[in-house]
């Protein structure tokens, strides 16, 4: 079964490693050279060249060129790994068995964009790994592969992504040769329980003091590293926000964003509701008890 892979993010490397590993016909791989949006991203040239396998740089992978290109390869399947930019009908329809995409949520609910970045700033406790294969929609087409994975109470942005790159690269191991075979199945998706998350932006990332010290935390941990940080303004300058713990308090007189305490290698927040230890900062904050963020 010959395998043309679309990918540009950290978990594209580690499902085409899975894929080689795996003894999989990988016929020709396309990637960005770098992203202007993905902190994840990665270049999967370099990979290709040590495997032996054809890459390209893409930049509109609809474009007549790359369709060409990808054709000329003559795919049994395409496997459309931490892309995103949609693929028009064109390039659905070059491989006989279709194209196959990935999402780090339990389809159909949680469509669209930075799913594991909303899952923890929403405080989700379950979300899942899930294939499917691709059509002219957001994330609608019918499910090859989905499995449910376990958002703990500890768990940020790395950690759970770590979570999901070992889910997938599981289930690839047991539908590849379904995929080979012919022997696979294709769950439609309800649309009566979809919805979809939309683009996250600045704004999104930016603490408000007047928020539950629970809500604050969540946002610090959705945008862990690999991703942007949480962050807030002091005096004019940013500041990122790695890891934070939250805390209950005595005090329904004092005003959000009021420095409570400072410690050894940390400072406690008065939240809207509740307090909030800064344990990461960067840079670490040089502030007094009685200040304000």
């Amino acid at each position: 079964m010959k395998i043309v892979f679309i990918g540009s993010v950290e978990f594209s490397l580690h499902a085409l490693r899975r894929l080689v590993e795996l003894n999989a016909e990988v016929v020709g791989v396309c990637t960005l050279k770098k992203s202007k949006f993905n902190t994840d991203h990665c270049d999967l040239s370099h990979f290709c060249a040590q495997s032996g396998i054809p890459s390209t740089y893409v930049d509109d992978i609809n474009s007549i060129e790359n369709l060409q290109w990808i054709s000329n390869k003559s795919p049994d399947i395409i496997f459309c790994f931490g892309w995103s930019r949609f693929l028009k009908k064109e390039i659905l329809a070059l491989a006989p068995l279709g194209v196959v995409g990935f999402h780090p949520s339990a389809l159909p609910k949680n469509r669209g964009r930075h799913p594991i970045i909303w899952a923890l700033v929403l405080g989700l406790r379950e979300t899942a790994s899930t294939f499917f294969f691709m059509d002219e929609g957001a994330d609608s087409g019918p499910i090859l592969s989905q499995q449910a994975i376990c958002i703990d109470s500890e768990d940020d942005a790395r950690s759970l992504y770590n979570k999901i790159i070992n889910t997938a690269l599981t289930q690839m191991k047991e539908f590849l040769p379904q995929l080979s075979e012919r022997n696979f199945k294709q769950i439609p998706q309800s649309q009566d329980i979809a919805n979809i998350w939309r683009r996250r932006g600045i704004a999104d990332g930016k603490i408000d003091w007047r928020m539950s010290s629970q809500s604050i935390h969540n946002l610090v941990k959705g945008l862990a590293k690999p991703y942007v940080g949480a962050h807030f303004l002091l005096d004019g300058s940013e500041i990122k926000v790695w890891k934070t713990a939250v805390i209950a308090d005595k005090y329904d007189n004092i005003e959000p964003g009021k420095v409570l305490e400072k410690l050894a290698h940390a400072i406690i927040v008065k939240c809207g509701q509740g307090s909030i230890v800064l344990l990461h900062t960067e840079p670490k904050l040089k502030i007094e008890p009685g200040s304000y963020l």
